[in-house]
């Protein structure tokens, strides 16, 4: 009788192999508490060190709102410039926050806790989803802020502000399939870490956070419609739609959608794959 056969027999199972898909995801859901008080405690341990704590969370997205928004509104001029440009970069800079954090604590996720990857047994997709309710959590009081800015700038709360609600949940959603996707791909390259800053970087500048895509676009027809297809573009127009009253194209809704399905179903299944190696490697 081999070994594996005298292990099935007496129900014995291999320490940290990958159980299938269903399983694996019932087990970091009865891990839930785990995530979000590792969460909490994430939060409150980043801002405990400073004099002002928590009110960082809301003080340095509107730093850089207000930084960014100066240097890249005398830079790009009337004529470029979109109307209303104080509300058009806050609802940018706050929104991006999210994904840029989530794309680079993710990526540390599994790398940043190895010893606990080590010692304890547990579904590690909970570290990267972890991570995106951390962000979700320090989202939550800078829309309160951001909500208070738009209202000085004259924009009153509306019915549209509810689907503010749906949007943000499809981001989470697209946040965690790159959480989970950056977090193997750093396991497996630790010198990713060095590059993610500079991935963050293009996509800040490169996303229509600091402009508007038609106007800087405007003699490159083709450049626009690509943007069409630009996921993190879609956010930020569907928000700046919803809270400052203008158009923006119904079927980014759709689009988002997609996108939001599908890099989170692909995340999931490229993260759960290689669950035995993390903590190995």
């Amino acid at each position: 009788m081999s070994l594996a056969d005298y292990a099935a027999q007496h129900g014995l199972h291999r320490v940290g192999a990958r159980p299938n898909l269903w399983r694996y995801l019932k087990q970091t859901w009865d891990r839930r508490d785990f995530a979000i008080a590792m969460a909490r405690f994430r939060i409150q341990a980043s801002q405990e060190r400073n004099r002002l704590g928590m009110l960082w969370l809301v003080l340095q997205p509107s730093l850089n709102a207000l930084i960014y928004g100066l240097i890249f509104g005398i830079l790009q001029g009337d004529a470029n410039r979109p109307p209303d440009y104080a509300a058009f970069v806050v609802i940018g800079v706050f929104l991006f926050d999210f994904f840029s954090k989530s794309l680079s604590n993710g990526a540390k996720s599994i790398t940043g806790n190895r010893a606990l990857v080590q010692s304890l047994a547990f579904p590690r997709l909970t570290l990267p989803l972890a991570v995106v309710l951390e962000n979700f959590m320090a989202l939550v009081p800078m829309l309160g802020v951001m909500g208070l800015a738009l209202v000085v700038m004259g924009h009153l709360p509306a019915w549209e502000w509810l689907l503010m609600a749906p949007l943000l949940a499809l981001y989470s959603l697209f946040n965690a399939g790159v959480a989970m996707i950056a977090a193997r791909l750093t396991v497996h390259v630790r010198d990713l870490t060095q590059i993610l800053p500079f991935i963050n970087r293009i996509l800040f500048y490169t996303s229509g956070v600091l402009f508007a895509v038609d106007r800087i676009f405007r003699a490159h027809p083709w450049a626009i419609e690509l943007y069409d297809f630009h996921p993190l573009y879609q956010v930020l127009q569907i928000a700046r739609g919803l809270l400052m009253g203008g158009s923006y194209e119904l079927h980014y809704w759709l689009y988002f959608a997609i996108w939001s399905v599908v890099v989170f179903v692909a995340g999931l299944l490229f993260f759960w794959v290689a669950e035995e190696r993390y903590g190995r490697d």
